[in-house]
């Protein structure tokens, strides 16, 4: 099984970061109507809802990490991720798929 490290971003115009653990696991939903990016992945925590969304700029991506439109063709509608590491701003989180 292979995965990808992605960076969670945007969690500061929502609920800030603090909540966040090493440990949670997430939900991120492709968002192909978004307005802004076409290529959209939306991470969510219940019972939170949206916390915020895969970075896609090399502006917000982490490191090494995959940006959102490297993984979208990679996961169908809906996929889970783990947070590995809590950063400023956000987390990076892994990602498995087959």
């Amino acid at each position: 099984m292979k995965g990808f490290h992605i960076t969670i971003t945007g969690t500061g115009y929502r609920f800030g970061n603090e909540f966040l653990k090493e440990g949670t696991k997430v939900k991120l939903i492709k968002e192909p109507d978004n307005k802004y990016d076409n290529e959209a992945i939306r991470v969510e925590l219940s019972p939170l809802g949206t916390i915020g969304y895969v970075a896609n700029s090399c502006k917000t991506v982490a490191g090494t990490c995959a940006s959102a439109g490297r993984l979208y063709d990679k996961i169908g509608k809906k996929a889970n991720a783990k947070i590995e590491m809590i950063i400023p701003g956000g987390a990076i989180a892994y990602v498995k798929f087959d």
